[in-house]
């Protein structure tokens, strides 16, 4: 006999009409899962949810939207004590989905509602980011923050994930540099940036992979830093491309400390934060998520 499950999906209000949405809820339901479904309105209305679920003993937390209620959901699920804290399944209906897409979570939304409410549970890492914030899958600062904050919605409607290069492409007011200093163990730098990349998982801005070896379960993540000198005349050429560049450095640790004299925005998972100093640390095996067997985020 087939286990029953419980899951409440937390959903972005923009999908709540779906008819395939809808259908998948239907057909878990008929299978004999409990399915409860949550529109935040308010900010505290994604904590106030999880913790009635807790109260219910609900087992998977399920984020219905793009990169940025993953975000909204995994922060919030980090309030409460290890322990009590639910599984997060995963139903992406974003524009870039770039989270999904890296853990191979299925497009269709009835496979990929099946997997977040019956799926394999995985101990992953989170990052946290100072003291009070955190993202499961990257943080972008620079040029790669502007493309991803600033493209127009219909744009993303039109074109999908593509729809973040064309606009950076499109508008050269979006090259500018940051002046920063990078600190890490037995590693440090400053200059000016073009890209700096905080990577738990691969990708981001619709498809970019800034940290293609970048894993969620292996205790740590990747930085990359793209300087300034040089790089902007490779841009269209190779800065995006799977070969080594020499121009770019890249890291792997548990912990680094970016600095800057003015102040600097990071986009994390699509939630931007501004200030003149981040610390970046990474949680191991913080939070359990629901992920396919053939998950490429996992070693």
């Amino acid at each position: 006999m087939t286990k029953q499950h419980s899951a409440l999906l937390i959903l972005n209000g923009k999908h709540s009409a779906n008819p395939e949405l809808r259908k998948a809820i239907q057909y878990l339901r008929a299978d004999g899962h409990t399915i409860l479904v949550r529109i935040p309105w308010e900010q505290d209305d994604t904590y106030q949810f999880i913790e009635e679920a807790i109260s219910q003993n609900v087992e998977t937390i399920i984020a219905g939207g793009g990169d940025g209620t993953i975000n909204a959901v995994s922060s919030a699920l980090m309030l409460f004590p290890e322990d009590k804290r639910p599984t997060i399944g995963i139903l992406p209906l974003g524009t870039a989905n770039d989270f999904a897409t890296s853990a191979n979570i299925p497009k269709n939304i009835i496979s990929a509602f099946e997997l977040a409410v019956k799926g394999q549970s995985k101990a992953i890492d989170i990052v946290k980011v100072n003291q009070n914030a955190y993202f499961l899958n990257m943080a972008t600062g620079g040029f790669g923050t502007r493309i991803t904050t600033e493209t127009p919605d219909a744009l993303k409607s039109t074109l999908g994930g593509a729809a973040y290069v064309l606009n950076g492409l499109l508008r050269p007011d979006t090259l500018k540099t940051d002046n920063c200093k990078v600190e890490m163990d037995n590693f440090s730098w400053e200059g000016e940036t073009l890209v700096i990349a905080v990577g738990n998982g691969k990708q981001a801005g619709g498809g970019q992979q800034l940290t293609p070896n970048a894993l969620i379960n292996d205790g740590k993540f990747n930085l990359l830093v793209v300087p300034a000198r040089d790089v902007i005349p490779a841009l269209l050429t190779n800065l995006f491309s799977y070969e080594k560049n020499a121009h770019l450095i890249e890291k792997e640790t548990t912990k680094v400390t970016i600095s800057s004299p003015h102040k600097m925005t990071f986009n994390l998972d699509g939630e931007p934060l501004t200030d003149e100093r981040f610390t970046f640390e990474i949680l191991p095996e913080a939070i359990h998520c629901r992920l396919p067997p053939q998950c490429s985020l996992l070693s």
